[in-house]
C-alpha cells in the first residue's frame, strides 16, 4: 500500500550482507514516517515486545526474521548445541514477546523445521532467510486473497443501496500496517474502494494505544478511503441508528471451533452487531488459526500489558509527541490486550481460501491439511 503515493511494506530484508531487517517503526505514526534497522535477535524481540511493529501476520513474519538473525549471529561456542538448546532458547524468547497471537509461534516453528535440513551454520542461515522471505510473500498473497473473497460481501450490500456508501465498522488496526501489505480486515475495503464502490469506514479509536485512531485512520487516509474516527463506545449507538452495514475485524488467534481472539473491545462490538442484526465478519489468514485448541475463553492466553498505557495518552502537542497522564496518581489500572468473541457471534470467517462459517466442521473443510495435522 502507499504512503504519500510511494509503495511500502512493513518489513523487508534491507541488506543481506549485514543481515539488516528494516521495519516501519509504528510508534511514530501518524505524525512521522520512521524506519528502524534490526540485525540481532534481541533487537527483534524488543521490536515485537515494545510494539515498534504489531499485528498478528506482521509479528509472525518478524519472528521468522528474528530466527534468521539468531542463527546468523550464533556464537561460535554454541555450534554443538545449535539444533538443541540455542535454537530452542531463541524461539522461546521470540514467542514470549507477544503470547496471544498464534502467528508468531507458527512462523518460528516453520523456520526451525526448515533449518534442521542444513548441515552447516551458513547453510542453516540461508535456509532460515529463505523461509522467512517465503512466509513474508505468502502472507502478502494471503491478504490479497482475503480481499478478493471479501469484496463480494461489500458488493452485495452496495447493490441494495445504490448511490449510497456502504458503512463498515472496524476495530483496532487490521490493515496493511498490521500485516505486510493489504491487511486482513481492510483488504476487501481497499478493493471495494479501488473498484469504485462508495465505502465509508467507522474507525474505532481503540484505547489504550489508539491503533485505530492513529494507524487505521492514517492508512485509510493515505489511500483516499472515506472514514470517520469514533470513540470506542460509539459503535453500538451507530448500529442502533442504521449507520453500520457490516463489521469487519481481524484476529490474533482463532480456535478450530471459530472462537475469535482480537484486540480488547471486539467482543462488545460483536454483541452490539448481533443485537442489531448486523453481519460481523472476521478476516484472517490460516496462520491466525490455532487448530490445537477448542475453547477460546478458557485456552487462549490473553496478554496483560503495562498499566502505563492506560494511565497515559500519547499525542502531538506543539509539534512534539508527548505523553499526558489522564488518571489519578493513586488509581490502579488493568490493561488486558485482547478478548474472545464466541463463534456464535461471528457471521463468517474471510480467509485466503474462501469464506466459511465459524464452526469446526467448516473450518476443517477449508483447511483440511492443517486440521488433520493437529488431531
Amino acid at each position: 500500500m502507499n504512503i504519500k503515493k510511494t509503495h511500502y511494506t512493513t518489513i523487508w530484508l534491507q541488506d543481506e550482507s549485514s543481515g539488516k531487517i528494516r521495519i516501519i517503526d509504528q510508534r511514530f505514526l501518524p505524525f512521522e514516517l520512521c524506519f528502524k534497522d534490526i540485525d540481532t535477535l534481541s533487537g527483534m524481540y524488543e521490536a515485537i515486545h515494545d510494539m515498534l511493529l504489531r499485528g498478528a501476520p506482521l509479528i509472525g513474519v518478524a519472528g521468522a526474521f528474528g530466527m534468521y538473525l539468531a542463527i546468523r549471529n550464533m556464537p561460535c561456542n554454541k555450534t554443538k548445541s545449535f539444533d538443541g538448546e540455542y535454537l530452542a532458547n531463541a524461539a522461546r524468547m521470540l514467542v514470549s514477546s507477544r503470547p496471544t497471537a498464534i502467528n508468531l509461534k507458527w512462523a518460528v516453528e516453520r523456520v526451525i523445521a526448515t533449518v534442521t535440513k542444513g548441515k552447516t551454520i551458513e547453510e542453516k542461515s540461508r535456509l532460515a532467510l529463505e523461509e522467512a522471505q517465503k512466509i513474508r510473500q505468502e502472507e502478502m498473497e494471503n491478504c490479497r486473497l482475503i480481499g478478493v473473497y471479501g469484496l463480494p460481501l461489500i458488493e452485495k450490500i452496495a447493490a441494495l443501496k445504490p448511490g449510497k456508501s456502504v458503512n463498515i465498522l472496524t476495530h483496532c488496526n487490521a490493515g496493511w500496517l498490521a500485516c505486510i501489505d493489504w491487511g486482513t480486515a481492510t483488504a476487501p475495503i481497499y478493493m471495494a474502494h479501488d473498484s469504485g464502490i462508495p465505502v465509508h469506514v467507522w474507525v474505532d479509536e481503540t484505547r489504550p494505544r489508539n491503533q485505530g485512531a492513529r494507524l487505521t485512520a492514517f492508512e485509510l487516509g493515505e489511500h483516499g478511503v472515506p472514514h470517520t474516527v469514533i470513540p470506542d463506545n460509539a459503535g453500538g449507538h451507530l448500529m442502533q441508528h442504521g449507520l453500520v452495514d457490516m463489521v469487519i475485524v481481524g484476529s490474533d488467534r482463532t480456535t478450530r471451533t471459530g472462537d475469535v481472539c482480537n484486540k480488547i473491545g471486539t467482543y462488545l462490538k460483536a454483541l452490539a452487531a448481533a443485537d442489531n442484526n448486523i453481519p460481523f465478519y472476521v478476516a484472517l489468514p490460516r496462520s491466525s488459526i490455532d487448530f490445537s485448541i477448542k475453547n477460546g475463553v478458557e485456552e487462549i492466553p490473553v496478554e496483560e500489558r503495562d498499566a502505563t498505557e492506560v494511565h497515559y495518552v500519547e499525542g502531538l502537542l506543539d509539534g512534539e509527541v508527548k505523553n499526558v497522564r489522564i488518571t489519578p496518581e493513586k488509581s490502579k489500572a488493568a490493561n488486558y490486550g485482547f478478548d474472545v468473541t464466541p463463534a456464535r457471534l461471528v457471521t463468517g470467517l474471510i480467509t485466503q481460501c474462501g469464506i466459511c462459517s465459524a464452526d469446526e466442521t467448516n473450518i476443517s473443510r477449508l483447511f483440511p491439511d492443517a486440521s488433520r495435522a493437529t488431531h
